[in-house]
C-alpha cells in the first residue's frame, strides 16, 4: 500500500506519545500476563494472499447491504492536516486514499469480506478486464450510464484522457505503474508522451479507443495485475471536459457516491450526496450517511479524546488514518463497551529512516544509524504496544517474501539500538562530530520519534541538527531529490499484496525523479537490474523469494534506508457509528461501510 502509501503505502499517520512510555518500550495497554496486543504479525501474514480475480457479476451493484444499517445524518473525520492533494491523479498517500474511496470511481475496485479478502472487480468497466498477449494487451468495456456529479456520462473518451494527463509534468506525486507499463520504466515515459493538453494522444499502439464504451491498453511486457493497479486511487476518472488541470486539486469532480459541498483549505472538508451517483452501478461502496465533515487541526491525542468522550458531533465520528494516542491507551482497552467501537489491523507499512545516498556516501556511518535506531520506543510513540513492532528488514509481514530470520540490524535481540557496535563503525569511519541535518514532520508523534533517534545517534558521536518541516507536505518535500536533507522517515507499504509494488517504486534508480518514491536515490546497477528480471517472473511465490533475497541484499551491501517499525492499526470511533470495519485495502476503518445507528 502505498504511501499509502497505498493502495498508496504512503501515510501521514498523526501522532502523540508520551517520552517515558516510548523510552520504557512497553504499553500502558499490556496485559498481566504478558501477552500480545493489538493484531500480531500472524494476522500480517494472512494478508499477504494475492488477490482474487472476479467476474462480470461479481462487478454489477449494489454492494451487499452492511447489517443493520440505515440512511442518514452527517458523519465526523477529525485530520491533523489538510490533505496533501484531491486531484486523484496525485493522490498516493493513505488519508487521501481513504478520501479517493467516498468521491472517485475507476476502471476496476476492490471488493471485500467480512475476512478481508479481497476480490478485484469492474468499477466503471463491466468486469476486471480481458487480458490477451499473455498480458500485454487488457481491455475494457465501461457501464452503460454511469454519470461524473455534472450528469456527462462518462466514456471511453474520459479514460483514455485519464491516463494521458498523467504523463503531463504538473502531475509528479501519484503511482507510475500504467504509465511506465505502456510507455517505459522510471523517467521514460515523459520523454514518450508530454501529456494530452496540447492536444495530441498517445497512439492507438499504445492506448486505443475504437467505441465509446471500450479502452484497450497495449503494454510494452505481460503485466497480470494491471486491475490491481487501476484500482488504486490515482487512476480515478477525471472527465476530458471539466479537467482544470493544476486548478482541479481545489475543485475536484466527483463520480462516486459524494462529492464536495464545500472546501477550505487547512480548515474544513465537507461532502454531500452526488445525486448523479448510481448504486445499482458500483459492488463496492455505499452511500449510507447523507455526507461528511472533515475538520483538520485537531492533533492525535485531541482526537482520541474527543472521540473517547463521545459528546455531540464526536458520536458521529470515526478516524481516517489517525491512531488512538499513547496515553489514552489504558482508559480505552479496560472499558469492554469503549473496545466495541475500536479497529484493529496489521497495517502493511514499513517505517524506515532514509538516508539520503547523493549526501552520507560512507555505508559505515550508514550502518552505524540504521544499528542504532530505538525501534522499539519508535514504535511505542505511535500508540503504545498497539502502534507497531520492530522491524527486521524492509519487507512487512503483510507482503509475500516477508523473512523473520532476516535481521541486519540486530533487532531481535537489541531492538532499542545496538549502541556499542554503532558507535565502533562511527570511530572505523572517522565520522565522529559528523554534522547531519534530520528532517521531521511537524506532528507530535514524529517529534517524539525524531527526539529518541536523535538521542540515540548523538550517543554514537553524530552531530545531528533538526529541521522541522510542514507535515501537509511531508511526501512533496521528501519527493525533492535535492530536498536539503541528510535523514528523514517515510512509510511505504504495498499497493496490492505483490513485492513488484515495493522494490520498484522505491529501489528502483531509473525511477528517481521530483516526486519519485526512491527517497533515498538508491542508484545500484545490481538492484537495478534485479528489479528488472524480477518483476517479469510471472510465478507469484517465485517472484516472492526473489524479492526477499534482494531485499536481503539491499540492506547488506547498500544499506539506503533502515527500518524501523511495522504499523498496526487501532482506531476508535463514536458510539453512534455502524458498520465499523477494517479494511485491508485502505489500512485503516473502511468509510465506505459506515452508517448512523439514529
Amino acid at each position: 500500500m502505498s504511501i499509502l502509501r497505498s493502495r498508496t503505502a504512503q501515510t501521514t499517520v498523526a501522532a502523540a506519545a508520551v517520552g517515558a512510555l516510548a523510552l520504557t518500550g512497553c504499553s500502558s495497554g499490556s496485559s498481566s500476563d504478558n501477552k500480545p496486543v493489538g493484531k500480531t504479525q500472524a494476522d500480517a501474514k494472512a494478508q499477504a494472499k494475492p488477490v482474487v480475480m472476479g467476474t462480470a457479476q461479481d462487478s454489477v451493484g449494489p454492494a451487499k447491504e452492511v447489517p443493520g444499517a440505515r440512511k442518514g445524518g452527517t458523519a465526523q473525520v477529525y485530520q491533523e492536516t489538510d490533505f496533501s492533494h484531491l486531484d486523484p491523479g496525485q493522490i498516493y498517500v493513505s488519508d487521501a486514499g481513504d478520501l479517493a474511496k467516498l468521491l472517485y470511481r475507476g476502471l476496476t475496485t476492490y471488493k471485500e469480506d467480512d475476512k478481508g479478502n479481497q476480490t478485484v472487480v469492474g468499477d466503471l468497466a463491466e468486469d476486471p478486464g480481458k487480458m490477451t498477449d499473455g498480458g500485454k494487451t487488457w481491455t475494457f468495456k465501461l457501464k452503460d450510464g454511469v454519470k461524473d456529479q455534472n450528469g456527462h456520462v462518462i466514456t471511453s473518451a474520459d479514460i483514455r484522457h485519464t491516463i494521458e494527463r498523467l504523463y503531463d509534468s504538473f502531475l509528479t506525486d501519484g503511482p507510475t505503474y500504467i504509465q511506465t507499463w505502456l510507455s517505459g520504466s522510471g523517467t521514460k515515459y515523459r520523454k514518450a508522451y508530454a501529456g494530452p493538453y496540447k492536444g495530441k494522444h498517445l497512439p492507438d499502439s499504445v492506448l486505443a479507443t475504437p467505441d465509446d464504451k471500450t479502452i484497450v491498453f497495449h503494454f510494452l511486457a505481460p503485466h497480470t495485475d494491471v486491475p490491481q493497479a487501476l484500482a488504486m486511487a490515482a487512476y480515478g476518472v477525471v472527465p476530458e471536459k471539466t479537467d482544470t488541470k493544476q486548478k482541479y486539486d481545489q475543485a475536484p469532480v466527483a463520480t462516486g457516491p459524494y462529492k464536495i459541498a464545500s472546501y477550505k483549505p487547512g480548515k474544513n472538508l465537507s461532502l454531500v450526496r452526488n445525486d448523479q451517483w448510481d448504486a445499482k452501478t458500483d459492488p463496492a461502496r455505499h452511500a449510507y450517511v447523507d455526507g461528511w465533515n472533515i475538520d483538520y487541526n485537531v492533533s492525535k491525542a485531541d482526537q482520541t479524546k474527543t472521540i473517547l468522550a463521545d459528546r455531540g458531533e464526536a458520536k458521529n465520528a470515526i478516524m481516517f488514518s489517525g491512531q488512538i494516542d499513547a496515553t489514552q491507551l489504558q482508559k480505552i482497552t479496560r472499558d469492554k463497551a469503549v473496545m466495541k467501537r475500536t479497529v484493529q489491523g496489521y497495517a502493511p507499512y514499513v517505517w524506515q529512516l532514509n538516508m539520503n545516498m547523493d549526501r552520507v556516501k560512507d555505508k559505515k556511518v550508514r550502518d552505524a544509524i540504521a544499528l542504532a535506531i530505538p525501534a522499539t520506543a519508535a514504535a511505542h510513540a505511535d500508540g503504545g504496544a498497539y502502534g507497531g513492532d520492530p522491524a527486521n528488514s524492509l519487507i512487512s509481514p503483510a507482503t509475500p517474501g516477508y523473512d523473520k530470520s532476516s535481521d541486519p540490524f540486530n533487532r531481535a535481540k537489541k531492538p532499542n539500538g545496538d549502541i556499542a557496535a554503532a558507535k565502533k563503525l562511527i570511530d572505523e569511519a572517522g565520522a565522529k562530530g559528523m554534522k547531519l541535518t534530520y528532517g521531521y514532520a511537524q506532528t507530535d508523534v514524529r517529534v517524539t520519534q525524531a527526539n529518541l533517534i536523535i538521542n540515540n545517534l548523538k550517543k554514537i558521536g553524530l552531530d545531528i541538527q533538526k529541521k522541522d518541516i510542514d507535515a501537509a507536505t511531508w511526501y512533496e518535500q521528501m519527493g525533492k531529490v535535492k530536498n536539503g536533507l541528510d535523514l528523514y522517515m517515510t512509510g511505504w507499504g504495498q499497493d496490492w499484496a505483490d513485492g513488484n509494488t515495493v522494490f520498484p517504486p522505491s529501489y528502483d534508480g531509473s525511477a528517481i525523479q521530483d516526486g519519485g518514491s526512491n527517497y533515498s536515490h538508491v542508484n545500484d546497477k545490481h538492484v537495478n537490474s534485479e528489479i528488472a528480471r524480477i518483476q517479469l517472473i510471472a510465478d507469484a511465490a517465485e517472484r516472492a523469494k526473489e524479492y526477499a533475497k534482494l531485499s536481503d541484499y539491499i540492506s547488506k551491501e547498500i544499506n539506503p534506508a533502515a527500518p524501523i517499525y511495522y504499523t498496526k492499526v487501532f482506531q476508535i470511533a463514536g458510539s453512534n457509528v455502524g458498520g465499523l470495519r477494517y479494511s485491508t485495502v485502505t489500512s485503516y476503518t473502511d468509510p465506505t461501510a459506515i452508517y448512523l445507528k439514529k
